[in-house]
């Protein structure tokens, strides 16, 4: 196993906190009547292994499912977060309040197995451009109310996160570009109103993107180029300003994507396009 020598920083306990309760109101409402078939002093042992080779994510999410139902529940991880995993590798053993336990397994599984799914499909576009200077972005495609930690999950797979919202940088699309009455229009009037935040112009054209360098933008997307005119773009921005891929990137085509000099590659289907990783936790016997 090997993971990255910085490790990603998840979001704030108060947040992982959130997502977990709502997660276990949403499934145990008034109290899971299976787990009550079990003696309430019973206590258990179990591992989660993983049944096909990933990049784990959510561990903090999976530990506070546990500890929520029981706060004494003992947790002892043998990989991090980041790190590549094998098929059939034991992620983690607990040994807890036995009702505690199986309460808490689907959804600790769920955490786990989705944010995996993004972390290990973020490795594989991460390592298919390695060796150029793109870096592989995350969108704003994500699980209502997960956004956070999807993103986390980006970073473990090794992965940079675009915009957390609408609030903390500027994308100019078509569609704002079309009321505001034009590129320089929207870029300058977006500039005096939010000087200190990034602001980003989306581009269909070579022309449009002369127009997006001379209102000042601080970088530029470009949507659904083709890769001769990623060359183009290239050459005509001559490193003034950033320059950001988004539209029809899949694995067979960002690295010759990259290999064009961009600087960014967007990729909304990797927290948009999850498919969990293959997990399972089982009571050790005896």
């Amino acid at each position: 196993m090997s993971g990255a020598d910085s490790r990603p920083q998840p979001p704030p306990p108060e947040t992982i906190r959130t997502d977990v309760a709502r997660a276990l109101a949403e499934d145990i409402g008034s109290g899971d009547v299976t787990a009550a078939l079990i003696d309430p002093a019973a206590c258990a042992r179990a591992r989660i292994v993983t049944r096909e080779d990933c990049v784990l994510a959510g561990a903090a999410w999976a530990d506070a499912c546990f500890r929520k139902l029981d706060p004494d529940v003992d947790i002892t991880w043998h990989c991090s977060d980041g790190d590549r995993v094998p098929m059939d590798a034991v992620l983690c053993e607990l040994a807890g309040n036995a009702r505690a336990l199986v309460a808490g397994e689907r959804n600790a599984l769920n955490f786990l197995q989705t944010l995996s799914g993004t972390a290990t499909v973020t490795r594989r576009y991460v390592d298919a451009i390695a060796g150029t200077k793109a870096r592989i972005l995350d969108t704003r495609k994500t699980i209502p109310g997960l956004r956070l930690a999807q993103k986390y999950a980006v970073r473990c797979g090794g992965g940079h996160n675009h915009r957390i919202g609408l609030f903390d940088a500027i994308l100019i699309k078509e569609n704002h570009v079309a009321a505001a009455g034009g590129i320089d229009n929207a870029v300058r009037a977006a500039r005096a109103a939010h000087p200190e935040v990034l602001l980003e112009c989306e581009v269909e054209s070579l022309d449009e993107l002369r127009q997006a360098i001379e209102a000042g933008a601080d970088r530029v997307l470009l949507d659904e180029f083709d890769d001769a005119s990623l060359r183009e773009a290239v050459a005509l921005a001559a490193g003034r300003l950033p320059l950001e891929v988004s539209g029809s990137v899949d694995l067979e085509r960002v690295r010759a994507i990259a290999d064009t000099g961009v600087d960014f590659i967007s990729i909304g289907a990797l927290t948009k396009h999850v498919r969990a990783i293959d997990l399972s936790m089982r009571f050790d016997e005896g």
